[in-house]
């Protein structure tokens, strides 16, 4: 219904958004002022949009967006490739910004804030109890880019720090945030490169204002000879934590192989879906884990699985792979009889042959995989040739037709920008409001080039919107 809904606002005021790109085409700079919503576009759900900053449209690059209770912080990099942070009060209509210096240190010293070409390198922000901001971007096998603030909730204060915890810190890849289910702050990278890596995690001591490690080693050990392209542990319904990860054997995104999952109570002892207590780091050699061994070249590529739990909290995995005629296909593995067994789902016509190494346009994506009261299971596609939707299996995993969903996010947004290629992005809020409400961030983008630069002309700067939407 909202984005139903959404068509109708967007003819009712597309006269003001276009008057506002041209706005910002012309003088790359935007208003302030929030995009004025009336009475019928409250059915859509949409109570406000604000455009927030001119942003850098070249390529694409993560954004982050977090509400903590009443406040809200975004990161992102304008329309200079600056790195750049902003805040706000929910019943404020404007974000007061922040750009962070390119290196917070005098004489050059620090690591750079300015965006090069790399689609790796995603801005993340986090609030620790005491609510101190934290940011980390703008690496990739790169020193780690960290930032703390000095005063609670308070973006200006942000300053750079040259270390965390002061080794393994010199290839810094994917940083991310979360917190524990005690609401301690958690850091999580992956130090080395790919196909050459291992995942760390530090945790924050609010007392001491000093990040420790999480575990006396890392958590995944690729031994010199892979990395593993890992989720972030997620703590699910029966109130354990639960990720998985793909192996991979060099930076050629065709060498990913070996899907794999673990679990754990606690984010510090690790298990195996029959329950075997693992030794970490968990390595390729610890067999149980894995989920379904696919091959180098098999169709599997970096986190292309989704994760959900069955009536009795057990795991099942949903992933891509190729099929014994070489299409691309979506399967489902399950636990029976002691051990992982597959079954394919989909039958597709249609072959994504993905290789090579940098940040890649992606031809088939698995959305959200979820259990349904009924029982039966919903698993979300965006596919290249098939286009959108989601798939419904049954209990026994059978495909029994299709769910009709409204349209995700952005669908039926029409681009504002005329250049040739510009895609819609979106970020979703890392925090939970208490309001109730969702958050969106929302921008235009070239996609990836396998980190490299598109030849000139590039576009011209993409207009920041929040969204917000009861």
């Amino acid at each position: 219904m909202m984005n139903r809904i959404m068509r109708v606002n967007l003819c009712l005021v597309g006269l003001v958004f276009l008057a506002l790109v041209s706005c910002h085409q012309k003088s790359q700079e935007t208003s302030n002022e929030p995009i004025v919503i009336d009475e019928r576009d409250q059915k859509l759900n949409l109570s406000k949009v604000i455009p927030v900053d001119s942003v850098w449209a070249g390529h694409r690059v993560g954004f982050s967006m977090l509400t903590h209770k009443n406040r809200q912080y975004i990161a992102y990099y304008n329309k200079d490739r600056h790195m750049t942070v902003g805040q706000r009060n929910l019943d404020e209509d404007q974000f007061e910004l922040y750009q962070l210096p390119v290196f917070d240190r005098e004489e050059g010293q620090g690591t750079s804030t300015l965006l090069g070409w790399d689609s790796h390198n995603s801005v993340t922000i986090g609030i620790d109890s005491e609510g101190y901001l934290h940011l980390a971007g703008n690496m990739h096998v790169h020193p780690i880019t960290y930032f703390r603030g000095r005063k609670p909730n308070d973006i200006s204060s942000l300053k750079q720090e040259m270390k965390m915890v002061g080794e393994n810190e010199k290839r810094c890849t994917y940083p991310h945030f979360m917190k524990d289910r005690e609401g301690h702050l958690l850091f999580h990278y992956r130090d080395g490169g790919s196909g050459n890596g291992n995942e760390i995690y530090n945790i924050y001591d609010v007392a001491s204002k000093e990040w420790t490690r999480l575990l006396d080693s890392p958590l995944t050990d690729g031994q010199g000879e892979m990395n593993a392209y890992a989720s972030q542990p997620s703590l699910r319904e029966d109130n354990w934590y639960h990720m998985y990860w793909v192996w991979r054997d060099t930076p050629d995104c065709e060498t990913n192989h070996d899907l794999s999952y673990i679990k754990s109570p606690d984010m510090k002892n690790w298990y195996d879906a029959f329950g075997n207590k693992l030794t970490v780091p968990v390595t390729i050699d610890q067999q149980s884990v894995i989920v379904d061994p696919v091959p180098p070249k098999g169709g599997i590529i970096n986190l292309a699985a989704k994760l959900c739990l069955d009536e009795n909290n057990k795991p099942l995995m949903a992933f891509h792979k190729y099929d014994d005629e070489g299409n691309l296909q979506f399967y489902v593995s399950r636990i029976e009889e002691d051990a992982w067994k597959a079954k394919q789902v989909t039958d597709w016509d249609y072959r994504w042959e993905f290789s090579g190494r940098g940040s890649i346009p992606s031809e088939v994506r698995l959305g959200d995989f979820n259990r349904r009261e009924d029982g039966n299971y919903e698993l979300g596609y965006q596919h290249i040739k098939y286009g959108e939707g989601v798939l419904l299996l049954d209990k026994d995993l059978n495909t029994i037709g299709e769910v009709l969903k409204p349209d995700s996010f952005g669908a039926d947004l029409e681009l504002e920008g005329d250049f040739e290629g510009l895609e819609i992005r979106s970020t979703k809020d890392l925090g939970t409001p208490e309001n109730g409400k969702t958050y969106r961030l929302k921008w235009e983008t070239l996609p990836p080039n396998r980190d490299r630069a598109y030849p000139k002309p590039w576009p011209k700067p993409s207009v920041l919107y929040l969204y917000e939407m009861e």
